[in-house]
């Protein structure tokens, strides 16, 4: 098993800090202040995360997801499965997730708060795309690395965002 690997990834919104270990990639987060340092050398997760990177920034599609390895309480881990359903360049909002969830649960009652708590807690962000959740009624309501982030990434998506608030009707993911 590859030993773990960090490193820094120089996007145009910011420093990214990737972690991975022998199985995937377990955290990209947006930095506020450089780790004093990083363990050495890099691995096929890493590289996969950042080719990944190279394509959504230059604003197309990735088409492709690098291997993730997400740790979690299994909630949290089915939401963030969900998240990963999200087409690049669409949304989808807390209540619709928090449907899915429920469903799959032969109907016991989710709500939107849970969702958003778990989507809040998510290790790997832009590629587990939590940016894309937005509010019922398409307002760009909570992300960890900030709205004016939240905002780039989907306008570097394509979606037309004014005054807070996508423009397009969001899509109800299942």
């Amino acid at each position: 098993m590859t030993r773990a690997a960090a490193k820094i990834y120089a996007s145009p919104l910011g420093a990214l800090l990737l972690a991975a270990d022998g199985e995937g990639l377990t955290a990209l987060n947006f930095l506020k202040v450089p780790p004093a340092s990083l363990p050495a050398g890099t691995n096929a997760a890493l590289r996969s995360a950042s080719r990944w990177l190279d394509v959504y920034f230059s604003g197309r599609d990735p088409g492709f997801t690098p291997p993730l390895h997400l740790s979690g309480t299994p909630f949290r881990l089915a939401v963030w499965r969900l998240l990963l359903d999200i087409p690049y360049g669409e949304t989808t909002t807390y209540g619709a997730l928090a449907k899915t969830i429920s469903a799959r649960r032969s109907g016991a009652p989710m709500s939107a708060q849970a969702v958003g708590g778990a989507v809040g807690h998510n290790p790997i962000a832009l590629i587990v795309p939590c940016h894309r959740v937005v509010g019922t009624d398409g307002s760009l309501t909570g992300y960890a690395s900030g709205l004016d982030k939240k905002t780039k990434l989907l306008s570097l998506e394509g979606i037309r965002i004014a005054n807070g608030k996508i423009l397009a009707s969001c899509g109800e993911q299942s």
